[in-house]
């Protein structure tokens, strides 16, 4: 049987990974042994924050929909409550979008979710309810 001599294979994967570290600092982009350590630490940085970009994105829209409507006199936590209430099922993406392009419409999510804990008004007011009214 033929020997089969590898340079040509080895080189296309050395290729492939030099690629991949095109921009990295110092040996890094051009030593293979560093370079491929630092692809493989980079691919695992990638995968983990493509989990942790949608964290960030959620916590912004719910801290853009909070803002939007303490406004209005109520707290994020009790605009959703209102709103599971009141059966309107609006994800925070979109809620987040309408308080800021669509003001008039999160008025209406808003007066909904007010009117669903309208059972609230018989107990005394906490002290963020008595500084906003």
């Amino acid at each position: 049987m033929a020997r089969v001599k590898r340079g040509v294979t080895a080189h296309a994967k050395h290729k492939k990974v030099l690629k991949k570290a095109k921009g990295f600092y110092g040996r890094r982009k051009n030593t293979i042994r560093a370079a491929k350590a630092a692809v493989d630490k980079s691919m695992q940085y990638a995968y983990r924050d493509r989990k942790v970009r949608k964290r960030n994105f959620r916590a912004l829209w719910i801290q853009r929909i909070n803002a939007a409507v303490r406004e209005h006199g109520l707290t994020y936590g009790r605009f959703i409550d209102g709103l599971t209430k009141s059966g309107i099922e609006v994800d925070r993406k979109v809620l987040s979008d309408m308080a800021i392009h669509d003001a008039d419409a999160f008025g209406v999510l808003i007066a909904a979710s007010k009117k669903a804990l309208d059972y609230l008004k018989d107990s005394t007011p906490n002290e963020f309810e008595s500084a906003v009214a």
